[in-house]
């Protein structure tokens, strides 16, 4: 008998789509990946060395369940020295990758029924781990033509005493939106009234290109009880060693590693050493990659906004671009009716072999996501295929 819990989430739909571009290509058919959620470039080398040094010396053992102290160090240090928030080692978690800690503080804050607030658009996770939780989320809705902020008044309606919690995700996922201070302490007060946690997902923070990048918990002037997460995913190109931390209230973390004990035991040995020298060493290749994808940004936020009836804000921050195809929803290709974005990245899919991401799964119906975390030919070739696509539909 398979549990209620199973049938209460969703499968990844990203996933599914990269699976479905992988037996494609299976079959030697050219298809550009549009979808992909990570940096293209390899981890840089020092870490790699770092962990290939680690693996010399046999440190290849079980770690403190926590994490260990010489990592929490160094990422106290790191919090420190970028983010401007102070931490103590024993307020610090080490877990496998941010989406580790995510879920695990999802299961530490709610009780069944408890509700968590999130905002559409949404990464695809987090009502996820709120129902894994038995929680329930409530989805806040953004303000697409300002830069998908959150629409305080929608907040305003769904507060309800059963609201424990709010995730914020600045840099977001999936439309790379990067929310002010004044919107961020807005939030905080909230919270601070309403007696909520607040989240913040800061797995993107290292990639934001237009201004300097604030934490959550460097606003908090108010007294609310946030717990901060970051990651070396995507920082550092490390998405495969399953990295991620959480800095918060020693109570919090005590109890998330409680539940990773059991879960999981310790993060993986070799990973937490090379994370050691990716954050305590040259932040060089950070600020290259970083480059990089500020130039690919522009070229592709260019190629979209000169599709017809597509539009698309400039993203201030991750590797995503969220255009609003809406125009092209209730259209026909070859008698058949796109009425979702989900038909509709099928449809481009099928037709011109690119990969793209539907909007509907990430709470924000009438668009697409597409990441620029591919070299500037795929961009290119990719925006002009789906351009090409949406031209003949009728």
């Amino acid at each position: 008998m398979i549990s209620d819990r199973v049938h209460r989430i969703q499968p990844s739909f990203t996933l599914e789509m990269t699976a479905k571009a992988a037996a494609l290509r299976n079959q030697g058919i050219d298809v550009i990946d549009m979808g992909v959620g990570e940096p293209d470039f390899n981890t840089p080398e020092n870490i790699r060395l770092a962990a290939k040094k680690a693996m010399d010396e046999g440190f290849t053992k079980y770690t403190p369940g926590s994490g260990l102290l010489e990592l929490r160090q160094a990422i106290c240090k790191k919090l420190q020295r970028d983010n401007g928030i102070v931490f103590s080692p024993d307020q610090i978690i080490v877990s496998n990758g941010a989406k580790h800690s995510l879920s695990t503080a999802c299961q530490v804050l709610l009780n069944p029924g408890d509700e968590a607030v999130i905002f559409s658009p949404y990464w695809v996770s987090f009502p996820e781990f709120i129902r894994l939780a038995d929680g329930v989320p409530i989805v806040v809705n953004t303000l697409s033509e300002q830069d998908f902020t959150p629409d305080f008044d929608d907040l305003e309606k769904k507060i309800t005493p059963n609201i424990r919690l709010m995730i914020i995700n600045s840099p977001s996922n999936p439309t790379g939106a990067v929310w002010d201070k004044t919107t961020i302490s807005r939030l905080l007060d909230y919270a601070s009234e309403e007696k909520w946690t607040v989240i913040s997902d800061e797995c993107y923070e290292k990639l934001v290109y237009d201004e300097l990048f604030t934490s959550t918990e460097k606003l908090n002037q108010t007294g609310a009880t946030v717990l901060t997460i970051q990651s070396l995913s995507k920082t550092y190109a490390m998405t495969g060693w399953r990295i991620g931390y959480a800095a918060g209230s020693p109570d919090i973390i005590k109890a998330m590693g409680k539940i990773q004990g059991q879960a999981t035991s310790c993060p993986n040995s070799i990973g937490q050493k090379a994370a050691v020298e990716a954050l305590s060493g040259s932040q060089e290749p950070v600020e290259e990659m970083k480059a990089k994808f500020r130039t690919r940004r522009n070229l592709m936020i260019q190629k979209l906004t000169d599709i017809k009836n597509v539009t698309c804000a400039l993203p201030g921050g991750a590797f995503y671009a969220f255009p609003d195809i809406s125009y092209y929803l209730g259209t026909n290709s070859n008698g058949k009716k796109i009425e979702t974005s989900f038909q509709l990245s099928d449809y481009i899919l099928e037709s011109v072999r690119t990969v793209t991401v539907a909007g509907s799964g990430f709470g924000g119906e009438g668009h697409i996501r597409l990441s620029y975390a591919t070299d500037e030919k795929n961009i290119a070739e990719g925006i002009s295929r789906i351009e090409e696509a949406l031209s003949q539909l009728e």
